[in-house]
């Protein structure tokens, strides 16, 4: 009787593991159904999507986005640029800025102004800009003039630098480093905004993309000094944590998102992609290949799927190095968490249609 037992209790130990053991094994196959499911960044297998944004419903009852529409497609031409932008589907309202960066005396990365010359003057826009806060070739109205001349901007459009007057004061919501987002006082003349970013490396934020725009971007001179000091001061340049530099780079983002509303978008364009900023003057040469125009109406959504193509490329290992160094992901990381954006999105390949 005693032996029938413990054969009994063995047996009955051997059930409960497999058990436990099938339950585990299904749970991370779930997980990664749900991951796989919400994400697709290799642009090798991206399918044309026609579903959109996914709604569920919060304890609240009210409708939340489960993941972000981020449109794509490889033909980095004017012809491109323009194709993603109509799926955008976006009505400019009043006076049009596009937001981009003119680049450093020196560089050669920056956007081409052939490549936005279209787009911009089908919306009659002026492109933005505002000085910087490290000096260079940009560090006042005059000199930033000059530069936008230099690199044929100014022929395809009025120039517009921003912080010119001054700056106003943005609230930012919640804040934990900003109180307020110092932006240049021309901002206010603009209704509309098209945010046109060079996807690339950055010596301190890891990567500049649709998020470094709109913050460092929009920020007048002391404006920059606010969000790399974490909210310390309004002169000179550093000061933070790395990390209290980043969340407060989200932070300003979410200043300009909370005050624009429906009213802005945002294009990354990832050719020239080298490990350093169009605000260098000697920048390095990209040593790796040019993947696409990417599109969307959230900021995080649209630099977490630029940070995942670069993750998926096979010459991208530079630049992986160079946003891992500077902790460049925890930027999105914290975006998401204050609301600026969403961390889940999924591709739509326009050139699929």
């Amino acid at each position: 009787m005693k032996k029938v037992i413990i054969i009994l209790a063995i047996i009955a130990v051997i059930v409960i593991a497999n058990i436990i053991i099938f339950n585990i094994v299904n749970q991370n196959n779930n997980q990664t159904q749900t991951a796989n499911t919400h994400v697709n960044t290799n642009i090798n297998n991206i399918e044309n999507s026609e579903q959109g944004n996914q709604e569920i419903t919060s304890p609240d009852g009210t409708s939340q986005t489960e993941f972000s529409t981020v449109y794509f497609t490889r033909d980095i031409s004017s012809r491109g640029l323009m194709n993603i932008y109509n799926n955008l589907q976006f009505e400019p309202q009043g006076n049009v800025a596009v937001k981009l960066s003119t680049g450093e005396a020196g560089g050669s990365y920056y956007l081409s102004p052939d490549l936005i010359k279209d787009l911009v003057q089908s919306v009659n826009g002026t492109i933005v800009e505002c000085n910087t806060a490290y000096g260079g070739s940009r560090s006042n109205t005059a000199m930033h003039k000059q530069v936008a001349e230099d690199h044929g901007f100014t022929s395809i459009a009025n120039v517009d630098i921003l912080d010119e007057n001054g700056s106003i004061n943005l609230t930012v919501p919640n804040g934990k480093h900003l109180e307020y987002d110092m932006v240049g006082a021309n901002y206010q003349n603009y209704d509309s905004t098209i945010v046109l970013s060079h996807f690339k490396g950055h010596s301190m934020a890891g990567f500049g993309g649709a998020v470094k725009n709109i913050s460092i971007g929009f920020a007048s001179s002391s404006g920059k000094s606010l969000i790399h000091s974490a909210g310390t001061r309004t002169s000179g340049f550093g000061g933070a944590s790395q990390d209290d530099f980043l969340e407060s780079m989200a932070e300003a983002a979410l200043a300009i998102e909370a005050d624009k509303g429906d009213n802005i978008v945002y294009i990354s364009v990832m050719n020239n992609l080298s490990v350093d900023c169009d605000c260098d003057s000697n920048p390095a040469e990209p040593d790796m290949h040019d993947i696409g125009i990417l599109a969307s109406t959230d900021p995080v959504a649209l630099d977490k799927a630029c940070v995942d193509l670069v993750y998926e490329a096979e010459d991208g290992k530079s630049l992986i190095q160079r946003m891992e160094s500077r902790n460049g992901i925890h930027t999105l990381e914290y975006g998401a968490e204050i609301g600026l954006g969403n961390l889940n999105y999924e591709i739509v390949n326009i050139d699929a249609r």
